[in-house]
């Protein structure tokens, strides 16, 4: 049956699923414009340290804190009947300690250093952490309300919006920080980065869900350890039976390795180009704006042809802008080197997601979508701690030259060994 955003035959909400769940995505991104873990934060812990080890943890917090958890919540999301109630409740954990950053923020002034920098680092934890608790569940729903044909389109779409709107909400903090004086620049970019959560929360609750069939295993009842138990076995099975998402695993391994100089690129052109904080700022800009136009192209692409081969050009767009920043004769080639950067960060995070999406059985996919995304976070965070070793002792060059290789083999594990999984036919689980 084919689908289409006007018509279903199957589903009468999906247009409204569609649009709601478009707005939480757009609000989403806005909030993160006001309080964004790669400019926004660091800035404040900066008033804080200047250990650059603890403000580069900042990012890696938030990644791993998004990847890690996830297999965990996958059998309870696998028996329940509607989902959407369990991504609400613990989503809750994702949003909250902005507000907490606000107060922290305010406070700041009357805190020990030591004190308030704890606190944040505690609320960037909660923060990451409750976003992987949720990611499984709100991934589940996503699978249940958006038919598989529309998947990519649908989140390249809420990518785009997320984008969108945080180019702009960016742009205001950086205004709020540049002309209201301390503790309330940072307090009021916290403050409207939680209240932009809000009405991301608003039109999450507004999705329409219909109930599944209970076909998990597990008793209401059962113990954690029971539950460990069942996820091991679980888990083991899956990896033995299906060597198509073992590749799949792999492949997200390697593109960690290909993604490794991402991290370093503006450092590197302020360090040995020169350049400037205001042309830094165009560039975080000119990577947005790659990021607002690729979504929707490349979840459409990936939706109409085959996801599998978009991930591999992804791969090969970060080997060549970490080839082009190895070897750029001038500051200018880096525009190019965002662009590129912005076109494979799109595959890594939508057109993966949405691959990760086809794997197994209905009541398997939970289990699948924890283990594609807790078994690589140690990759998520071990490859820009080795690219940071590298560039410290052999030069940003063997940080580079790693990425190109990362990204070029990458790239012919996909075409060569993953095949794509809309075509594997999985047995519903009796």
């Amino acid at each position: 049956m084919r689908y289409t955003l006007l018509k279903s035959n199957s589903d009468k909400n999906l247009v409204h699923n569609f649009v709601v769940n478009l707005f939480d995505g757009g609000f989403f991104g806005f909030a993160l414009g006001f309080a964004s873990f790669v400019t926004v934060i660091p800035l404040f812990v900066s008033t804080m340290t200047n250990s650059a080890l603890l403000i580069g943890l900042i990012p890696a917090i938030h990644n791993v804190g998004w990847q890690l958890p996830q297999l965990l919540t996958a059998n309870r999301v696998a028996r329940l009947r509607r989902v959407k109630p369990m991504v609400l409740l613990i989503t809750i954990n994702e949003r909250f300690p902005f507000l907490g950053l606000a107060a922290i923020a305010w406070f700041a002034p009357y805190l020990h250093v030591k004190l308030a920098l704890v606190l944040t680092f505690l609320l960037l934890i909660w923060q990451g952490l409750g976003g992987g608790f949720t990611a499984t569940a709100w991934q589940s729903m996503i699978v249940k309300i958006i038919p598989s044909e529309l998947r990519g389109t649908f989140l390249g779409a809420q990518g785009s919006a997320a984008n969108l709107l945080a180019s702009g909400s960016a742009i205001i903090a950086g205004f709020i920080l540049e002309k209201v004086d301390s503790p309330l620049d940072f307090t009021l970019c916290f403050l409207f980065a939680t209240g932009a959560m809000v009405f991301s929360w608003g039109s999450l609750a507004m999705t329409r869900e219909q109930d599944s069939p209970n076909s998990a295993s597990l008793s209401e009842n059962s113990s954690l350890i029971q539950e460990l138990g069942i996820l091991a076995r679980q888990s083991l099975a899956i990896l033995r039976k299906d060597n198509n998402f073992v590749w799949f695993l792999i492949c997200r391994m390697t593109t960690q390795v290909g993604a490794m100089a991402f991290a370093f690129y503006v450092v590197y052109a302020v360090r040995f180009y020169g350049m400037s904080e205001s042309t830094a700022g165009v560039m975080t800009s000119v990577l947005l704006v790659t990021g607002i136009i690729a979504n929707p192209v490349l979840g459409w692409i990936g939706d109409r042809f085959d996801h599998r081969l978009v991930m591999a050009g992804g791969a090969l767009f970060a080997a060549l802008s970490a080839a082009i920043a190895w070897m750029a004769p001038s500051v200018g080639w880096f525009y190019l080197v965002v662009i590129l950067t912005g076109i494979a960060n799109t595959t890594m995070w939508t057109v993966t997601m949405t691959m990760n999406m086809h794997f197994g059985s209905d009541a398997e996919r939970p289990t699948y979508i924890g283990m594609a995304n807790t078994l690589i976070a140690p990759a998520t965070i071990l490859a820009p701690l080795a690219g940071g070793w590298l560039a410290d002792n052999a030069g940003y060059s063997a940080t580079f030259a790693t990425s190109v290789i990362g990204g070029l083999v990458t790239a012919l594990l996909l075409v060569l060994k993953l095949r794509d999984p809309r075509n594997q036919n999985y047995e519903p689980s009796s």
